[in-house]
C-alpha cells in the first residue's frame, strides 16, 4: 500500500510539473501566430476567474444567481474611479489634492474591489433570503440590471461614471516598477502586453482554484452543500443558513471583483455595455456547461465558451463570403455558439466534466435493488430532487388474525 500510494503522488507530481511547464511556454508558442490568440487566452482566464467565483454562489450553495456581472462591474469601476483621470477632470477638489493625477496603486485597488463587491454581494443576499429558484434569479436578474442603469446614468448632474461614454485612460498595473502594459524583454524573449497580463491572470486563477479547493473540503462548504441539497433539513440540523447564505453570496462577489479589476486594466476603457445581462447569462453557462459544483469541469466549461466566440469569428468570414454576403457574419457566428451549445448539453446533460461522485453514486443506486438501499444495507446519497424508493412489504400468509377489544 506504502509503495502504490508514493507512485500515485509521484505520478501526481509529475502531471502537475508538466502542467505548470506547458502553461509557462503556451502565450510563448501562442504568440507566433500574433499577439491576438494570447488575447483571446487572457479573456479566457478571465472568465475562468468570474466562473469560479459564480461556482461558489450557484454550484455549492444552490443559489441562482442572474446578476453576478454586477459586482464585476463594481470592481472595474473601483478602478476606473480610482485610477484614471475621471475624478480629477470632474471634481476640482481631487484635482487640487492630486496635482499628478489620481493614481491608486494595484495593491490598494484590488482589495478594495474585493472588499466593496463582497458588500453588495451582502447586499443583494440580505432581501433574497427566504427566495428560492425562479424568484431568487428574477430578483438578481434584476440587481444587474439596476447596476449597469445605475452607472450608465451616473452622469448628470454630477459626471461621476461619464455614463455612456465610459472611462478612458485608466492606468494599467505595475509590480516593482515594471509596467505591465509595456513590452518587456526577460531571459532573451519578448513579452508583450497580453503575455504580461497573461501570467497576472494565470497566478490569480490558481490562487482562487486553491480557495475554492479548500473551501469545498471544508465545513463551510460542506454546510454550502447541505443547503443547496435541502435547505430544510440542513435547518433542522442546526446549520445557520442565512449567515452561509450571505457568505456565498459575499465571497462569489469578491471573485467577481478582482476579475473586474483586472478586466478595466487591462482594457484600460471600461463602459456599461461591457457588463449586460448577456455577460452574465454566459458566465452561468459556463459553469453549468462545465459542470456544477465541479472546480475542473467549471474550468472547461469556461475556457471553451470564453475562446469559442472569438474562433468562431474564423469560420463565420468564410461562411459568409461564400454566401456572397446574404449571410451577416456576427448573426451567423451566434448561431453557431447556440448551436455548439445545445448540442452540447443533449450529448453530457450533466455538464462535460461533472462531479464523478455524484455519478457514482447514481450508479451505485440504479444498480442496488430498491429493498436494498431502502434498508440501509448499502450507502447510496441520492441525488438532488429524487426521493428514495419506498420500503417493500413482505406479503401476509392471507389470514386475518383477530385483535381483541
Amino acid at each position: 500500500m506504502t509503495r502504490f500510494a508514493d507512485g500515485s503522488r509521484k505520478q501526481k507530481l509529475a502531471v502537475l510539473l508538466g502542467a505548470a511547464v506547458l502553461l509557462c511556454i503556451l502565450p510563448f508558442v501562442v504568440q507566433t501566430a500574433g499577439n491576438a490568440w494570447v488575447r483571446i487566452i487572457d479573456i479566457a482566464l478571465l472568465y475562468v476567474l468570474l466562473a469560479l467565483g459564480l461556482n461558489i454562489v450557484v454550484g455549492y450553495a444552490g443559489l441562482l444567481d442572474l446578476g453576478y456581472v454586477a459586482f464585476y462591474a463594481v470592481g472595474a469601476y473601483m478602478l476606473g474611479l480610482l485610477a484614471s483621470p475621471q475624478l480629477t477632470d470632474t471634481f476640482a477638489s481631487f484635482k487640487n489634492a492630486f496635482e499628478n493625477g489620481l493614481h491608486t496603486p494595484w495593491w490598494v485597488v484590488i482589495p478594495l474591489g474585493a472588499l466593496v463587491a463582497g458588500g453588495a454581494g451582502v447586499l443583494l443576499g440580505a432581501p433574497t433570503l427566504k427566495l428560492r429558484g425562479d424568484y431568487l434569479a428574477i430578483v438578481t436578474l434584476g440587481f444587474g440590471e439596476i447596476v449597469r442603469v445605475f452607472l450608465n446614468n451616473l452622469d448628470a448632474p454630477v459626471n461621476i461614471t461619464n455614463g455612456p461614454k465610459g472611462i478612458t485612460g485608466i492606468d494599467e498595473i505595475s509590480i516593482f516598477g515594471v509596467s505591465l502594459g509595456k513590452t518587456q524583454h526577460f531571459f532573451g524573449l519578448e513579452w508583450p502586453k497580453v503575455t504580461n497580463y497573461y501570467f497576472l491572470f494565470l497566478l490569480l486563477v490558481i490562487f482562487a482554484v486553491v480557495i475554492c479547493y479548500r473551501l469545498e473540503r471544508s465545513r463551510i462548504g460542506r454546510a454550502w452543500m447541505a443547503i443547496r441539497e435541502d435547505e430544510v433539513a440542513a435547518k433542522a440540523m442546526g446549520i445557520n443558513t442565512r449567515n452561509l447564505k450571505l457568505l456565498a453570496f459575499g465571497m462569489g462577489a469578491t471573485f467577481g471583483g478582482v476579475s473586474g479589476v483586472m478586466f478595466a486594466s487591462f482594457q484600460g476603457f471600461i463602459s456599461p455595455e461591457s457588463f449586460s445581462l448577456p455577460e452574465s447569462v454566459m458566465i452561468v453557462a459556463m459553469v453549468v456547461l462545465g459542470g456544477i459544483g465541479h472546480l475542473p469541469g467549471v474550468i472547461v466549461g469556461s475556457l471553451l465558451l470564453a475562446a469559442l466566440p472569438e474562433v468562431l469569428r474564423y469560420v463565420a468570414g468564410p461562411l459568409q463570403q461564400m454566401t456572397d454576403g446574404r449571410l451577416d457574419a456576427s448573426i451567423l457566428r451566434q448561431l453557431l455558439i447556440a448551436l455548439a451549445m445545445i448540442g452540447i448539453m443533449l450529448s453530457r446533460p450533466r455538464g462535460l466534466w461533472p462531479s464523478p461522485e455524484h455519478g457514482r453514486l447514481r450508479a451505485a443506486g440504479a444498480e442496488a435493488p430498491p429493498s436494498q438501499a431502502a434498508s440501509g444495507e448499502l450507502p447510496v446519497r441520492l441525488p438532488h430532487g429524487e426521493l428514495p424508493p419506498a420500503r417493500q412489504i413482505p406479503p401476509t400468509t392471507g389470514h386475518i388474525v383477530p385483535t381483541e377489544r
